[in-house]
């Protein structure tokens, strides 16, 4: 029988850590617990026929209503063309809905609809359980350290932003 709390196997750091098997198994578990998330998801997005860039682009835009096109492009990391298909995909099932900036009459904000809020909400509902799983097993330190290794990976021009998602536009 397999041991839910996986953590009881897992050794402490060496004091070594930037020996390159420490970095591998950094790296391993990134892979590992990144496709693990995205597993925990898949299935309620095949119930709304909605694929993983559908739901990053809702997630973040629930995380920030009134988010330019411009702003989650840089977000995402993807190309204009590959999110046009993904918002036009969503604006068409009613699930996001696009109107002209207020500073910038040029950019495009959006909004999730009321539909695009329930289904965001009901797929993050996945993901935070798995998350609060790991971190009930983790313990706050660890949950501290997970967040101060992940926010030296992401780029220091990016950290910003990272930090200002679920804050009240200016």
């Amino acid at each position: 029988m397999i041991e839910e709390n996986f953590l009881s196997q897992v050794p402490a750091a060496s004091a070594l850590f930037l020996r390159e098997e420490e970095v591998r198994r950094g790296i391993e578990f990134l892979f590992f617990a990144h496709g693990s998330l995205w597993r925990a998801i898949d299935a309620r997005l095949g119930e709304h026929c909605l694929g993983r860039a559908h739901y990053r682009s809702l997630y973040f835009i629930a995380r920030q209503p009134g988010l330019t096109i411009t702003d989650l492009l840089t977000l995402l990391g993807i190309t204009k063309q590959s999110l046009g298909r993904v918002i036009k995909e969503l604006e068409a099932r009613d699930l996001v809905t696009t109107r002209p900036g207020n500073r910038d009459r040029r950019q495009k904000e959006l909004r999730l609809t009321d539909a695009g809020r329930a289904i965001e909400k009901s797929i993050f509902t996945a993901l935070r359980d798995a998350m609060s799983r790991a971190y009930t097993h983790a313990g706050q330190a660890a949950v501290t350290g997970f967040w101060q290794v992940s926010e030296a990976l992401v780029p220091p021009r990016d950290r910003a932003r990272v930090i200002a998602l679920g804050r009240a536009p200016d």
